[in-house]
């Protein structure tokens, strides 16, 4: 059974930086894709960045292109989240996301099977 568990999140400053961690197991996760998603109070989840477990290719939603990182550790099995620059904007629940079937350019929550409980990014003003 897969399972991913998030953990780095916090409380930064604007301008600060946090890197989040994805531990993943239950599968070699070949062909897979990795998923950052992130959801606000009062919003709908969204798209942060993907990337492909085998090639390590990687997508940015517009929003944090420049400022955020995706990268993976395939022996450990650990999917990052370098966040830098964060704006209150960024403030949310950080979920890591995986599925065999999802496309690089994925963007629908509801293309991925797979989900983490999720951590708490809070940026202050």
């Amino acid at each position: 059974q897969v399972q991913l568990v998030e953990s780095g999140g916090g409380s930064v400053q604007a301008g600060g930086s946090l890197r989040l961690s994805c531990a993943a197991s239950g599968s070699a996760f070949t062909g897979y894709t990795m998923a950052w998603f992130r959801q606000a109070p009062g919003k709908e989840r969204e798209f942060v960045t993907s990337i492909k477990w085998g090639s390590g290719r990687i997508y940015y939603a517009d929003s944090v292109k420049g400022r955020f990182t995706i990268s993976r550790d395939n022996a450990e099995k650990l999917v990052y989240l370098q966040m830098n620059s964060l704006k209150p904007e960024d403030t949310a629940v950080y979920f890591c996301a995986a599925d065999p079937s999802a496309g690089l350019f994925t963007t629908s929550e509801k293309m991925f099977d797979y989900w983490g409980q999720g951590t708490q990014v809070t940026v202050s003003s």
